[in-house]
């Protein structure tokens, strides 16, 4: 199958500029990242991608098998980088995809020029034994994923608020909440296992390309003291608190956003 197709690639920008990959999170697609695209669409080529199951992929690409793990869209990532031959590219990968980031760069570091990890968490579940604060307790995960399959529009219209955060803008909670509703229920329910099961905290140490990680400074998803963690187990990542508050900065503060990202690139080059 055609990569280009079965991810929905789309490819705008400078010819021959630095190359910026943005990699949306659960239940998005890369029409998430409109509101960043035009500031830096200016200054570097950039690579546009919906994960299989999202957006306007290729439907049919999806099984449950390659796609229980993490692993599967970091293949996806790969062959993205790989089929396109641009060279290096900075990768910004938000929320979950930060994780696929992270494995991605590990796995073929000479593929990535750097990271943006935008409100990443390689664990969301707290570990007391640790001391690793992730946001949430086991129950609060079990509780949540029994919701989303018992009745997914409807933890979709409650849980998309939540995580936008800005309740005094709440058309982006709207947005969020229908983006969660043009996704396949029984996708979703699988991705969201993915997603808030998934333990890599053990991976962020593995990361040897130049990295940034942005984190916002509220956000009920990902709380600060987990961007603190993923910044102290990077070596030689860069950390940076954003004024934007919730869960998606790319669209609740894009100028903001789109700016950290453009800074870095042209910093880590």
């Amino acid at each position: 199958m055609d990569v280009r197709s079965r991810n929905h690639v789309t490819v705008t920008g400078r010819s021959g500029a630095p190359v910026v990959m943005l990699a949306h999170g659960f239940g998005c697609d890369q029409n998430m990242w409109r509101l960043v695209v035009p500031a830096l669409e200016r200054d570097f080529t950039v690579v546009l991608f919906d994960h299989v199951g999202a957006g306007r992929s290729d439907l049919s690409a999806w099984s449950q098998e390659r796609y229980a793990t993490l692993d599967g869209y970091v293949d996806d990532v790969l062959e993205i980088c790989n089929e396109l031959t641009l060279g290096p590219v900075t990768f910004v990968g938000h929320s979950v995809s930060a994780m696929m980031g992270v494995l991605a760069a590990a796995r073929e570091p000479e593929a990535f020029a750097g990271l943006v990890l935008l409100a990443p968490s390689p664990c969301f579940v707290d570990d007391p034994v640790t001391g690793y604060r992730g946001g949430f307790s086991t129950a609060d995960i079990d509780e949540l994923l029994e919701s989303l399959e018992a009745n997914y529009l409807g933890w979709s219209g409650a849980m998309a608020p939540v995580i936008m955060g800005n309740p005094e803008r709440p058309e982006l909670g709207e947005e969020l909440t229908n983006s969660f509703c043009r996704t396949d229920p029984d996708i979703a329910r699988i991705f969201a296992r993915v997603t808030f099961l998934s333990d890599n905290r053990a991976d962020l140490a593995r990361v040897g390309v130049p990295t940034l990680v942005a984190q916002c400074s509220s956000d009920a998803i990902a709380p600060p003291e987990v961007g603190a963690y993923v910044h102290a187990r990077i070596p030689g990542s860069r950390l940076v608190t954003l004024n934007a508050t919730g869960h998606c900065p790319q669209l609740a503060a894009p100028e903001e956003t789109a700016a950290a990202i453009a800074t870095f690139v042209g910093t880590a080059r």
